[in-house]
């Protein structure tokens, strides 16, 4: 079978079959094709949707990546083949996957001011800070369902507690007024107009603004980080704890006596960072890491308070995350703008193991995907979302739906994407497919 066309008449001609792992409709003939050999992306995609379309009238075309021998095509088919050195003799088997990038644009879900951290774990609503004080709980685009009244300064970051919980869904939110704040609601309970809540624990300690919080995976504890360059751990239970927590007086508001809260102390705290601790991550009980503007992305013993891995970044760090291979590889964004991915089995772990530098500012979320050992996103001051495949240089996507500084970013679903910035909009990309 051979693919003609005018543009393509004085290419040379390789031979090649295409092959998927997606389930029908999305299977093509296997049979050998000669194709052009200045075939790009997009004119594999199109050759693909032509084959596609042939065996299914109603189909409709739609974008797909490629591998070969288990790398992305980002270039032509011949200077793939010769920065690979493949031969062009051979039959190539060519793999296509659905194009990893957002399909549908959801309309903005407006704030009053900066959206600072987003937290998209629960697949049933999305949890949001914000630099008026507030946390809010969205349902889906637009529909608020609560409000989380309490803070006296800018919320910094935002953590769901127990994503697979009960009835009651607990969630954690930091803010720049030195508190960490705990909240419980029910998902489910929501009215005409959001439902206004109170935090039932309040953790004191932080000498400066809170910049991060992260919670264990069982939901007992949750630990902070701030500018005191200290990491806190707090129980988030709700029973008087000895050395845990006090009972707060109970306050008046309109006359009516409100339930009381808890004051939380921290149970532990790890020194080590010498400036503000930017991005805490607790993958594993025994396991907490952290990065810092002092350069550092640490890994701490949990039981015994020690530093284990010390990475030196070399700049000053705003985010990490935790994924890829066996939920290993450490990805981190700072103060320019690369995003890096380290792995701490191998020996001299201070030189990244991969670097991608397509942002044009400063990084300020990376984040893995749950389900994909090669996917992971990242969010910049440039305004700009960047999707990536650890199997490729070049982003598979870039999303522009912010009008200024993207400040936080994570996926929600597994098929989309929720962001927050300066541009006071919680913005959600979805129909994203991860294969």
């Amino acid at each position: 079978m051979d693919v003609n066309g005018d543009a393509e008449d004085t290419a040379t001609r390789i031979q090649a079959r295409f092959f998927t792992k997606l389930e029908p409709p999305f299977k093509v003939p296997a049979t050998s094709i000669a194709l052009p050999s200045n075939l790009t992306r997009l004119g594999l995609s199109t050759v693909v949707n032509n084959l596609l379309q042939a065996g299914n009238p109603d189909w409709n075309p739609e974008p797909f990546d490629f591998l070969i021998d288990g790398e992305l095509v980002r270039m032509s088919l011949e200077n793939f083949l010769l920065a690979k050195g493949i031969s062009a003799e051979r039959t190539l088997e060519i793999e296509y996957i659905r194009a990893v990038a957002p399909r549908t644009e959801e309309e903005p879900s407006l704030h009053d001011d900066w959206v600072s951290a987003v937290d998209g774990f629960n697949p049933g609503f999305i949890l949001t800070g914000c630099y008026d004080n507030f946390g809010r709980v969205w349902k889906a685009a637009g529909v608020c369902t609560h409000i989380l009244e309490g803070h006296r300064g800018a919320i910094t970051s935002v953590r769901i507690v127990n994503p697979e919980g009960g009835e009651n869904v607990t969630v954690a939110t930091a803010s720049k007024d030195q508190t960490v704040r705990l909240w419980k609601f029910s998902a489910e309970e929501h009215g005409k107009n959001p439902l206004k809540i109170r935090p039932f624990k309040i953790l004191r300690g932080h000498r400066g603004t809170v910049q991060s919080v992260s919670a264990d995976t069982s939901g007992d504890l949750v630990c902070s980080g701030g500018w005191d360059c200290r990491i806190s751990l707090w129980q988030t239970n709700e029973n008087n704890a000895e050395g845990d927590q006090v009972s707060v007086k109970k306050k008046r508001v309109n006359d009516r006596a409100e339930k009381s809260q808890l004051e939380g102390e921290a149970v532990s705290t790890l020194v080590g960072h010498t400036q503000c601790v930017s991005s805490v991550n607790w993958p594993q009980r025994e396991t907490i890491y952290s990065a810092s503007m002092d350069h550092s992305i640490r890994r701490w013993d949990v039981e015994t308070g020690k530093d284990l891995l010390d990475i030196y970044s070399g700049k000053a760090l705003n985010c990490i995350d935790i994924g890829g291979e066996s939920s290993t590889l450490i990805a981190g964004g700072g103060s320019d703008p690369v995003v890096r991915i380290w792995d701490p089995r191998k020996p001299g772990t201070s030189a990244p193991v991969f670097q991608f530098s397509s942002h044009t500012s400063w990084i300020s979320a990376c984040k893995w995907h749950a389900k994909s050992w090669f996917h992971l996103l990242s969010a910049s001051y440039d305004g700009k979302i960047m999707l990536w495949d650890l199997r490729t240089a070049w982003p598979l996507s870039v999303i522009g739906s912010h009008e200024d500084k993207v400040l936080c970013a994570d996926w929600w679903k597994g098929d989309s994407i929720v962001s927050g910035g300066v541009d006071s909009k919680l913005c959600i990309s979805s129909g994203i497919s991860v294969q």
